[in-house]
C-alpha cells in the first residue's frame, strides 16, 4: 500500500473565469441522413454557432450499421455548367461567375455561388428555402437528388465544439437554423418530410480531457423514437474538475450528471423542433483530485498501530487462553478432593 499512490479529493468554490469549454461527441443517428442533420450551440451570453462544421465529421451508415463514407459536411457538387448570372443571363466564357442570392442580398456586389451560398444568406435574413429546384445552383448540384440518395440511410457524426464556459446548448437537428421573431426554428421544407425519427446512440460525449476513474453517464447510452415527431433532450450538469497525477501532471477537465426527457407533439400541432438537445450548466463548486503518495511517517505509525493491535489481540487471547486452563485444572484438582 505504501508504493502505491492514494487520490486525495478536495471540494472549492470554481473562481477561473474566461476559460473555454471543449464537448467531444460521437453520436449515430441509424434514421437520419447525414445530408439533413446539423449542429447549433449556443449559450446565455447571446453567442451562437450556427450550422457548425469547423472539426465535425459525418459518416454515411447503411440500414447495418457499417460505414459507406465519411466527409467533412457537405451536400451535393458544384457543377459550373452554364450557370444562371445575378443579371438573369447564362455564365459566357469572358464572365465570372456570380449567382443570385434570390432577394437575401447583403448588398447589390454579393454573389451567391452554389446551394449553400443561398441558403446561407437566407438563413441570415430568417427566410426558409420552399423549393430548392427553384434555385439554380441547388437544381445544378442535385440537392433534393443528394437527399433522395441518402434515403434509408444513418449517420455517425462526430467531432467536437469550443464553447464559452457558461450556460448553453448545443443540438442536432435537420434542417438549416435561422432567427425568426427571435425564436431559433430550423428550415425543414426543403426536405419534404412529414416526420423525422431523431432515434440516436451517444457512443461518446464527455466535457474536457480524459483523465483516470472518469465517468461519463452517457457513452453508449441509446434511445429509440416511437412517435412520428418529437424533441429529446438532455439537461447536464457539469462539475469542472482538475486533476493531479503523482508526477504534478495538471488536467483541467469536467464530470456531469444528466436527466432526460421527450418532448412530442400535442394534439396532432408540433410543439417543437426535431432533434436531439443538450442543455449544460455550470456546477460553482470545483472538484480537485490529487495522487500523492503516502508519507514514510504516516506509513511508520501505521505499522506501528498494526504491530500494536497484533501484540494486543495475541496477549487477549493469551490471556483468554490461560486463565481458561487454570480454571479448568483447578475444577479438576475440587473434583479430586471431593
Amino acid at each position: 500500500l505504501y508504493l502505491h499512490a492514494v487520490t486525495e479529493t478536495t471540494l472549492r468554490v470554481d473562481t477561473s473565469r474566461g476559460e473555454k469549454l471543449r464537448i467531444n461527441f460521437d453520436v449515430t443517428f441509424p434514421a437520419l441522413q447525414c445530408s439533413i442533420i446539423s449542429l447549433d450551440a449556443m449559450d446565455i451570453s447571446g453567442q451562437e454557432h450556427l450550422d457548425v462544421k469547423h472539426d465535425i465529421f459525418k459518416q454515411r451508415i447503411d440500414a447495418h450499421g457499417n460505414v459507406i463514407a465519411t466527409r467533412q459536411d457537405a451536400v451535393g457538387s458544384m457543377k459550373v455548367e452554364k450557370p444562371l448570372q445575378r443579371h438573369g443571363g447564362r455564365l459566357e466564357h469572358n464572365e465570372t461567375y456570380c449567382g443570385s442570392c434570390y432577394g437575401a442580398e447583403e448588398s447589390n456586389e454579393q454573389c451567391c455561388n452554389s446551394c449553400e451560398d443561398v441558403r446561407e444568406a437566407y438563413r441570415k435574413k430568417g427566410w426558409g428555402v420552399s423549393d430548392p429546384d427553384l434555385i439554380d445552383q441547388c437544381k445544378r448540384e442535385g440537392f433534393l437528388q443528394s437527399i433522395k440518395d441518402e434515403e434509408g440511410e444513418g449517420c455517425n457524426i462526430y467531432g467536437f465544439l469550443e464553447v464559452n464556459k457558461v450556460a448553453g446548448n448545443f443540438h442536432f437537428a435537420p434542417g438549416k437554423s435561422f432567427q425568426k421573431s427571435n425564436v431559433h426554428v430550423h428550415d425543414l421544407l426543403p426536405f419534404q418530410k412529414d416526420s423525422f425519427n431523431v432515434s440516436h446512440k451517444i457512443n461518446k460525449l464527455s466535457f474536457g480531457q480524459y483523465f483516470p476513474g472518469v465517468v461519463n453517464p452517457l457513452d453508449r447510452a441509446q434511445w429509440v423514437q416511437h412517435s412520428s415527431y418529437g424533441m429529446y433532450q438532455y439537461f447536464i450538469k457539469v462539475v469542472p474538475t482538475v486533476y493531479t497525477d503523482i508526477n504534478g501532471h495538471i488536467i483541467l477537465s469536467n464530470q456531469f450528471s444528466v436527466t432526460e426527457h421527450f418532448r412530442s407533439s400535442e394534439s396532432g400541432r408540433i410543439q417543437a423542433v426535431p432533434g436531439v438537445f443538450f442543455f449544460y450548466d455550470l456546477s460553482p463548486i470545483k472538484v480537485t483530485f490529487t495522487e500523492q503518495h503516502v508519507s514514510f511517517l504516516h506509513f511508520l505509525t501505521n505499522v506501528c498501530a498494526i504491530v500494536g493491535g497484533v501484540f494486543t489481540v495475541s496477549g487477549i487471547i493469551d490471556s483468554f487462553v490461560y486463565h481458561g486452563q487454570r480454571a479448568i485444572k483447578k475444577k479438576m484438582e475440587i473434583g479430586k478432593f471431593n
